[in-house]
């Protein structure tokens, strides 16, 4: 990853996140049906609760997965929490939908496709490198774009970009 002070701010409020995570069940409703969905944790909490209760899933699992160690900075990932037996049993991930918010390099995609080889990704938002990793997504940003989350902020001004811009 470049230098986080360097890349662009892409500010994602409830309210758009909510509309980009329905989005993304609108387009999941036709390649199910989903026996379960893995949520990786923490980042596809939120949109998995949307997605579930859109598609109207009741098996939520999550696999625990950290990699981003200090806020901005991607470090070496570290699975704290594998997938339960009972959903890797359903065909190796046939019928599993897999959720996240964001892929960005793909590296964490990477292990869960592992754990489940078969299961349909689905990520809110997508970055270049880990795009292939995906099977659907509803918004592509640039690789140098910082997303803040909604519940990664709190309510404060923020500059205009042609200032923020002129440095």
């Amino acid at each position: 990853m470049s230098d986080p002070h360097a890349q662009k701010a892409f500010p994602v409020s409830w309210d758009q996140f909510h509309r980009d995570a329905r989005a993304l069940a609108w387009r999941l409703a036709g390649a199910g049906p989903f026996e379960a969905i893995v949520c990786i944790t923490r980042g596809g909490l939120v949109p998995a609760a949307i997605v579930a209760r859109e598609l109207g899933t009741r098996i939520i699992e999550t696999v625990c997965i950290a990699s981003y160690h200090e806020y901005r900075t991607q470090g070496g990932l570290q699975v704290l929490k594998t997938i339960s037996p009972e959903v890797v049993k359903l065909g190796d991930g046939k019928g599993v939908l897999v959720i996240d918010d964001l892929v960005d390099t793909g590296s964490t995609a990477r292990v869960v496709r592992e754990m489940l080889p078969h299961a349909h990704f689905a990520t809110v938002y997508a970055k270049p490198l880990g795009r292939p990793l995906v099977d659907t997504f509803v918004t592509e940003v640039s690789q140098d774009t910082w997303i803040y989350f909604p519940w990664d902020m709190g309510l404060a001004f923020q500059p205009p970009i042609a200032k923020s811009e002129q440095g």
